[in-house]
């Protein structure tokens, strides 16, 4: 597995991450075990997780069961400096008991709503109650995985310089966050001399939001220009499959996650993708992430999360694909 540089920190990373956001809840502890031991023996190091992963899957889960686990075989491995771990704080929900009243799924507008936010206090005691799960004294990586609009932006990072600064995060990052936030917190931290983002999780992939899309969660064209431009952050784009519709059409209607980019573009872009697929002899996933993998500007770690063994499986095979510049050159032409 090739490994990139995470920003301009010196620090290399495996260019796939493995995202464990199901692991200790949809995934048993037994089959995560396998999916994480297997993908260090690949070569891979960049473990994403959360402090709510993953409360949404049952009634009883809390948010932190992803943690948890991690931290179980990390204690069992006994080798914490093999991984760059990276964790999240700022998108736990305050109100389980009433997002899911009543429900057989949680109210999703009302969670987003409702979540702890990226406040001083409840970012510290965010940080202490990760590092506590997860068994280890530091995190490489700490996300505000909201962007919080309701709390100034100068507190925000204070609070997160002195995270960084008692040495439970190494760096910092952001996730789902708009490209005029994301100039205003380096702007203020380039002023106050307060660690900066290296990293930016973003939902990205093949496809393309149609005209009008506006999302924070999701990759636009001007916020690529703005990657490209600024070359000490990185990319982690997460959903890179968007829940494996590629290779299925029948998945595609109606699926919610076709919402942002349905359209004559979309359908332009599927066609030359199942197209270069054939030829390559992959499926049109395994597709999706080589080609992410082959993007050089600017550079892009796609985040996988699957919740099988066979779903990690039939990922990994995107690392060996080779594409000619013709095809590379077809994928990137491709649309309306």
């Amino acid at each position: 597995m090739r490994t990139v540089e995470l920003g301009r920190t010196g620090e290399r990373v495996s260019q796939l991450a493995l995202g464990c956001m199901l692991m200790g809840t949809l995934t048993d502890e037994e089959s995560s075990v396998t999916m994480l031991n297997r993908y260090l023996e690949a070569g891979g190091n960049f473990l994403d997780t959360a402090n709510c992963y993953a409360w949404w899957t049952g009634r009883d889960r809390q948010g932190g069961e992803s943690e948890s686990l991690l931290g179980r075989w990390l204690a069992r491995r006994g080798r914490r400096d093999d991984v760059f771990l990276a964790t999240k704080g700022s998108a736990q929900v305050t109100n389980r008991d009433e997002v899911w009243a009543g429900r057989d799924e949680p109210d999703w507008d009302l969670a987003r709503r409702n979540f702890e936010g990226a406040g001083a206090a409840t970012l510290r005691q965010a940080i202490d109650d990760s590092l506590r799960r997860l068994g280890t004294d530091y995190v490489d990586l700490y996300y505000v995985h909201v962007d919080d609009l309701a709390t100034p932006l100068e507190e925000t990072l204070e609070a997160l310089a002195g995270i960084v600064a008692a040495g439970k995060a190494r760096y910092i990052g952001w996730s789902n966050v708009s490209t005029w936030r994301l100039e205003r917190i380096r702007q203020l931290a380039d002023r106050y001399g307060w660690p900066a983002p290296v990293a930016v999780q973003q939902q990205h992939s093949y496809l393309r939001p149609r005209p009008g899309v506006q999302h924070n969660s999701i990759v636009d064209g001007a916020q690529l220009d703005y990657l490209r431009q600024h070359d000490d952050l990185t990319l982690v784009a997460y959903s890179p499959i968007l829940k494996g519709i590629y290779d299925d059409p029948a998945k595609r209607e109606g699926h919610y996650v076709m919402e942002p980019y349905t359209g004559a573009d979309t359908e332009a872009r599927l066609a030359v993708l199942t197209e270069v697929a054939a030829e390559v002899g992959v499926t049109p996933n395994q597709l999706v992430l080589a080609w992410l993998l082959h993007q050089q500007d600017p550079t892009i770690v796609p985040l996988i999360g699957p919740r099988t063994l066979e779903q990690y499986d039939a990922a990994l095979p995107a690392l060996d694909v080779k594409l000619t510049e013709d095809q590379l050159a077809r994928l990137a032409a491709a649309g309306a």
